[in-house]
């Protein structure tokens, strides 16, 4: 398979897997997004530039549509705030952490490791930008303060830590199987050339 048709269906699964997910945020299903962005930085680092913003208009439309859907204001609901358009950074966040992993990928046990740091310091960051941004500046909080932040932090870290982390597993063992069957498929084909 070309890897622009490789990259391609991954797009669609990746788009897939946030549309699915991201329409109920509190859905038996967890919200896909953070890993979406996390796996799209490793498999489609060439196509950042334009990838990247595809997936973010995404992720904006499914809040629209999700939201209008239920009758409600967008502008007027309790997520949407100026710190709304701070989900940009914090999701390059995840997406640089793809990256990452993807400049320094190698088949070996040292990637998983690689995989694992990247994930909980882009899924930290994340969450830094994305509930910060929301404590500090959306009027849906009524007491700020330091420690209440700080709390609030600690309260949702390690859940979405946890749902990023599952679905970033999933991907790797996708990816490990994917790998085999292709390099038995090319050991096969070299005996067979061989003969």
């Amino acid at each position: 398979m070309k890897p622009t048709t490789q990259r391609s269906l991954i797009l669609a699964l990746l788009a897939l897997l946030m549309v699915a997910t991201r329409v109920n945020h509190w859905a038996p299903i967890p919200d896909a997004s953070w890993a979406v962005f996390f796996i799209g930085g490793f498999y489609l680092r060439q196509w950042t530039r334009w990838a990247f913003p595809l997936l973010m208009a995404l992720s904006v439309a499914v809040d629209y549509a999700v939201i209008t859907g239920q009758g409600l204001s967008f502008w007027q609901h309790y997520c949407v705030s100026a710190a709304y358009w701070f989900l940009v950074p914090a999701y390059f966040a995840m997406w640089a952490g793809g990256l990452w992993v993807a400049r320094n990928y190698s088949r070996s046990w040292r990637t998983l490791g690689l995989t694992a740091i990247a994930l909980v310091a882009s899924t930290m960051v994340c969450q830094l930008l994305s509930q910060g941004s929301f404590y500090w500046l959306s009027d849906s909080v009524a007491n700020k303060s330091v420690a209440g932040w700080a709390a609030n932090y600690f309260q949702w870290l390690l859940p979405y830590m946890q749902t990023a982390a599952t679905y970033v597993g999933i991907a790797v063992v996708v990816h490990a199987i994917v790998a085999s069957a292709s390099k038995s498929t090319s050991a096969a084909a070299d005996l067979t050339d061989k003969r």
